[in-house]
């Protein structure tokens, strides 16, 4: 009976993190809304590839520049200034990249955004922003 309860336990424990990475899904879209009047409202796509995060923005009425692009810690109201993780910048509307080393399960476990700066030389002007969760 022993060996019975300590097999059964051993399982418990081999599938609750299995369980959790189920759960996850693999894709997320979430919503970019625009920041400061700029008019820039859009989507985020956030794929897993692996042990990789693909992050693909779609974006209206952006300017002819390129617009720095980032994944920061907090909330769109309360963003800390320092990015987490470089996106590429907005170009035409859109931007594509894919983030080394990170799992989407441990963005949406924390607090997260996709934020989109004005410029290169205006980063503390935010034009949109969306917040990471399902």
């Amino acid at each position: 009976m022993v060996r019975t309860s300590s097999a059964l336990a051993a399982i418990a424990l081999l599938a609750a993190p299995l369980a959790t990475l189920a759960a996850t899904p693999s894709r997320i879209s979430i919503t970019m809304h625009a920041l400061n009047d700029s008019g820039e409202n859009g989507t985020a796509t956030l794929t897993q590839i692996g042990g990789s995060v693909e992050v693909v923005v779609r974006l209206v009425a952006t300017p002819t520049w390129a617009q720095p692009t980032h994944i920061h810690v907090g909330t769109c109201a309360h963003i800390d200034t320092a990015p987490e993780y470089a996106l590429e910048a907005i170009s035409g509307g859109g931007s594509s990249a894919v983030v080394p080393g990170i799992m989407l399960a441990q963005l949406l476990k924390g607090s997260y955004a996709v934020n989109v700066h004005e410029s290169t030389n205006d980063l503390g002007h935010y034009v949109s922003c969306g917040a990471i969760r399902t």
